[in-house]
């Protein structure tokens, strides 16, 4: 069987075996790492310094406890790059933002015309 053919075919068992291992190898540290840029103790104490200066600064302009709380929660999730990762993943489900757009070719899904999706 030639290379063409084999990859016309799909994968080899090795070489999944292969890639799983490198995932399973590199996959937990690099996760790791981003936890902590994301989620360490330095940047959570900014991420709450951030969030309490804007509901201040809510409030000093003139809102409602009510109105300020409610803005800074849309705040607080904008900010929040494990939900919007999510979000984007499950199409900006809830309003919350934009979603992850993409393009169906002709012959995607069998239709005369290329649509444009969320």
């Amino acid at each position: 069987m030639t290379d063409d053919e084999k990859r016309k075919k799909g994968m080899d068992v090795d070489d999944v075996k292969g890639i799983f291992a490198v995932f399973s190898e590199k996959l937990p540290p690099l996760l790791n790492s981003l936890a902590d840029v994301l989620y360490g103790k330095e940047q959570s104490v900014k991420y709450g310094q951030a969030v309490a200066g804007f509901y201040k600064s809510l409030k000093d302009s003139g809102m409602t406890d009510e109105q300020a709380y409610e803005l800074t929660k849309q705040y607080m999730s904008a900010m929040n790059l494990g939900g919007m990762i999510g979000q984007a993943i499950r199409g900006g489900g809830g309003g919350g933002g934009p979603g992850l757009a993409f393009k169906i070719k002709k012959g995607d899904r069998g239709d005369e015309d290329d649509e444009d999706r969320q």
